[in-house]
This record gives C-alpha cells, structure tokens and sequence, in this order.
C-alpha cells in the first residue's frame, strides 16, 4: 500500500515538472540585442525565438490578427535622483491570415506591409526583424552609459474583446520574454 501510493507520488511530481519545464519553454526568448548608431539616429538589432502556442496558431488560421509589441527604454542612472528616461518607445507587429488569399501578411504598424505563403515564413520576419530606427541622433548624449530594457510580448489590447477576455484566463493565448537589460554607451 505505501509502495504504491509512493509510485503515485513520483508519477505525479515528474508529471508535475515536465509540466513546468513545457510552460517555461513556451514564450519569447531574446536571443540578441545591441544598438548601433547610425546618420539618421539609433538602430535596435534583436532577434527572438518562439513558437506560437496551438491555441495562436489555430486563431491566426481563423483570420484573427496577433499584434507583437517590442518596448524599449533607454535610462541614464543618477545617483542623486531617479534615472533620467531619456527613451521610451513601442513599435508593434501585426501578423494576419488572409482566408481569400490563403496568405499571411506581416505589417510593423504605420508601414509596408509584406505576404507570405507559409506561418513559418511569416514568423521569420517577426523573429528577425529589420533594424528599428527607435531614436533621432540628438536623443542620446554622445559619450553618456545608459541602461537599456527590452521586451517582446504578444499584445493583448490589439484583440478583439471576447478574446482579451480569455486572455487573461487562458495561458495558451499568453506569449511575452523576460526584460532583457544591459548597457549602451552612445556615440
């Protein structure tokens, strides 16, 4: 009797961290992130690693949008006061799923947007971006270190109200990265 229900103990905390290892592979990974600085300003290089969870990928192939927002900030540490938030910015991805044309389209909110026949290629895009212009030259004191935080997550704002709702209940619809923070010394 108290082997088998010792079994059962076992059996169900291996089930317990396989469990915990699936969820904790599930969401988005920084996988890099450096700013170079440019004529025009300051550029953000990252790439991401994810997948969608089946729940996404079945609403992305009922036609519903998913928004990606990147969120980036720039703070200069003052030891007499709070930093100083020299920038705060967002730029957000829409990824859809045309049923007529049977084409998934990507668009960086306030662009182009670009087609594409397969999710996988789609989500290409989206994990690898093309470098964003986030700051103008004169938004960074040459020769200053800032501290730099950088997110990705799936915005929840962007879809429609039933599903925001769900949202909050159901981890298959949650996707986001840990902040990843270092430091950047402008030129």
């Amino acid at each position: 009797m108290i082997a088998r229900f010792f079994r059962l103990f076992v059996c169900q905390l291996m089930l317990v961290f396989a469990c915990a290892g699936a969820q904790a592979a599930d969401g988005i990974e920084i996988t890099r992130a450096s700013i170079a600085a440019s004529d025009e300003g300051y550029r953000l290089s990252s790439n991401y690693s994810f997948d969608l969870t089946p729940g996404l990928e079945q609403a992305v192939m009922h036609g519903v949008a998913l928004y990606f927002t990147t969120e980036i900030e720039l703070t200069r540490p003052r030891w007499w006061w709070y930093d100083d938030k020299a920038v705060s910015k967002r730029r957000t991805v829409r990824l859809h799923y045309d049923l007529l044309n049977r084409q998934y389209t990507v668009q960086v909110i306030g662009s182009l947007q670009q087609s594409f026949a397969t999710l996988d290629e789609a989500l290409f895009l989206i994990r690898r971006p093309v470098p964003w212009l986030f700051a103008a030259r004169g938004d960074l004191k040459s020769g200053e270190t800032y501290n730099v935080t950088l997110r990705m997550f799936m915005d929840r704002e962007y879809l429609q109200k039933p599903l925001q709702v769900d949202a909050f209940n159901n981890s298959d619809l949650r996707l986001a990265s840990h902040k990843k923070t270092f430091t950047y010394r402008a030129e």
